[in-house]
């Protein structure tokens, strides 16, 4: 039996319709001009403080124009980095600065090269981003200027609250188990009154870096008050706060804080809460001062757990 043969057959009527919406959407492509993007850009960049939504507003914009599959953005200094759309092999990447002031890397991507028109009309767009760009990066500086504590760079109360509130919020609506870690550097006042509360600020900043060192990415320190801190370990049972509390502890007890040459030894005791069904911020941190009392009262440089 002969093999069928591969059909030629044309539907002209459907091709002329097909050629006729081609031929619309190219005119409505060449409708598009550099200016014309440019003025939206202008507008719609002004509406937003938000550095995501501010780049997310100039990478659809840029579309309109040319074929953008992908673009990234990042700035180490801010602690931000943010990526659009779907990665690709070609890409064309720059560094932003305005007036002397670093402003974070762009890097575009898509499966075709970049004619050296495209990157002429990239890098007019790009003009119009710096100024908004710049203006978020200064509004996101205010911001965590104003969650963060001036000493230790951790979060301040502001911040705890916000973050504990969400993550409590969220631990329900998730099911996963949430808990906290209440530090206390022990013998502070010891320390001030012995070598000075520069010494004793300095002592705070040390164990503020250990402790971060010892923690994951995505957990939260804040500075409680004087000489106490809350470790916030989201998606963290009892048996795992346990863990990260006793490396903190160990992470403290070796550090090598001197004073005029002379070691000073430095250590934390840890109160342990995890969540309870029903229970609210409140009880969660009452029940992890309740064990951190319990940790000073035994003798400190160990750590108890909230029943």
């Amino acid at each position: 039996m002969a093999p069928p043969k591969q059909s030629n057959t044309i539907d002209f009527d459907t091709a002329k319709m097909q050629r006729l919406a081609l031929g619309e959407l190219r005119s409505r492509k060449r409708q598009v001009s550099l200016a014309d993007v440019r003025r939206q850009l202008a507008l719609h960049l002004q509406t937003s403080l938000e550095a995501d939504r501010v780049l997310d507003i100039f990478f659809r914009e840029s579309q309109q124009l040319l074929p953008l599959d992908y673009l990234s953005y990042q700035h180490s200094g801010a602690d931000l980095r943010l990526e659009f759309g779907d990665a690709a092999s070609h890409a064309a990447s720059y560094r932003l600065t305005h007036a002397g002031e670093y402003l974070g890397e762009l890097c575009f991507r898509r499966r075709l090269p970049f004619s050296e028109t495209e990157l002429g009309q990239l890098e007019s767009l790009i003009a119009s981003l710096l100024y908004p760009l710049r203006n978020a990066l200064l509004y996101r500086a205010a911001i965590q200027t104003a969650l963060r504590d001036s000493l230790t760079g951790t979060g301040n109360r502001i911040a705890m609250d916000q973050a504990l509130g969400r993550e409590v919020e969220l631990a329900r609506r998730n099911l996963m188990p949430l808990s906290i870690l209440m530090l206390d550097l022990d013998h502070f006042k010891r320390i001030n009154d012995q070598y000075g509360h520069s010494h004793g600020d300095e002592a705070l900043r040390t164990v503020t870096m250990a402790i971060k060192g010892s923690l994951r990415n995505v957990d939260m320190v804040f500075r409680f008050g004087g000489e106490e801190f809350l470790a916030l370990l989201s998606n963290t049972s009892s048996a795992g706060a346990i863990q990260v509390g006793e490396r903190l502890r160990h992470a403290v007890e070796d550090l090598q804080f001197t004073v005029d040459g002379q070691p000073v030894p430095l250590s934390i005791s840890l109160g342990c809460a995890s969540l309870a069904a029903g229970e609210g911020v409140d009880d969660l941190l009452r029940r992890a001062d309740a064990a951190l009392y319990a940790a000073k009262r035994d003798g400190r440089n160990r750590l108890a757990c909230a029943g």
